[in-house]
């Protein structure tokens, strides 16, 4: 019970395009990429305003 077959995710993808629709699922996967992107940099403890502060004489 905690394994997806094909099945289950073919499934699983006709419900998410009869629900949402062709049109708005790039803009959804788009937005979930840009957030997973962003968890990713907080998590490193990257910050790109720290990063852009910097004077290069500081450094």
């Amino acid at each position: 019970m905690g394994k997806f077959g094909v099945t289950e995710i073919i499934l699983i993808l006709i419900i998410v395009l009869l629900f949402f629709g062709g049109k708005k699922i790039p803009e959804l996967m788009k937005g979930l990429g840009k957030g997973m992107k962003e968890f990713k940099d907080a998590s490193k403890g990257e910050d790109k305003t720290s990063s852009s502060e910097i004077k290069p004489e500081d450094k």
